[in-house]
């Protein structure tokens, strides 16, 4: 359950809402609880059928501060759909990354469809919001940009460094003239001439995972 996901990785549950047949989420964390009457959820929730448990959790802000040690960042370019956000959060977590950075024009993270697609890895990897990739490049960091079209398959790219990969948006891909220090394509055959943009990120993550497992 997602509120349990956020309470066991420390975020500050400020209330909870049970309803009949739920039972709120013990943590230290934990607000107030209340209780609905019945099918009071249902008309509140932003799904068909809800589960019985509703929660405020107060948004975690991340600094910079906070991949100044990280080795592996996945970041991401004016990402505008709710469910990619969450898979790639998800994928990151799932690879082993130290971070998400999410650029200026990306989704707003408290999209409920963001939370749902992470599975609750929202809660567990850091998640920046609006940073420059070129900030990332002052921490230490060598980016690495995706392509269709460009660069060295993912599979020939030293990704043992401390690297992070920059992906580009659903609809336009990253720019070309985009500000990173080399690129990297995954080869793929077919009609399309793009991977998802989820699909692309789950890709060179655990290509990431993989040489340096």
């Amino acid at each position: 359950m997602l509120v349990e996901e956020a309470a066991r990785a420390g975020w500050e549950i400020e209330a909870q809402y049970v309803a009949p047949g739920g039972a709120a989420v013990t943590s230290v964390a934990a607000g107030a609880t209340y209780e609905l009457a019945e099918g009071v959820i249902e008309r509140v929730a932003s799904t068909e059928h809800p589960q019985p448990l509703l929660a405020v959790v107060r948004w975690r802000s991340i600094g910079l501060d906070a991949v100044a040690g990280a080795t592996f960042v996945v970041a991401v370019d004016r990402l505008a759909d709710p469910g990619n956000a969450g898979t790639i959060l998800r994928s990151a977590e799932a690879a082993g990354a130290d971070a998400v950075v999410f650029g200026p024009g990306s989704v707003d993270l408290t999209n409920p469809k963001v939370v749902r697609a992470s599975a609750g890895a929202l809660f567990h990897v850091p998640a920046l919001v609006g940073v420059e990739f070129s900030e990332l490049r002052s921490v230490g960091l060598t980016l690495v940009g995706s392509s269709s079209h460009r660069g060295r398959a993912h599979t020939e790219v030293d990704f043992s460094r401390r690297v992070a990969v920059v992906l580009g948006s659903e609809a336009q891909g990253l720019d070309d003239a985009a500000d990173v220090d080399e690129w990297v394509t995954v080869p793929h055959v077919g009609r399309s001439e793009s991977l998802n943009v989820a699909m692309a990120a789950t890709v060179l993550c655990f290509e990431v995972a993989r040489q340096r497992s």
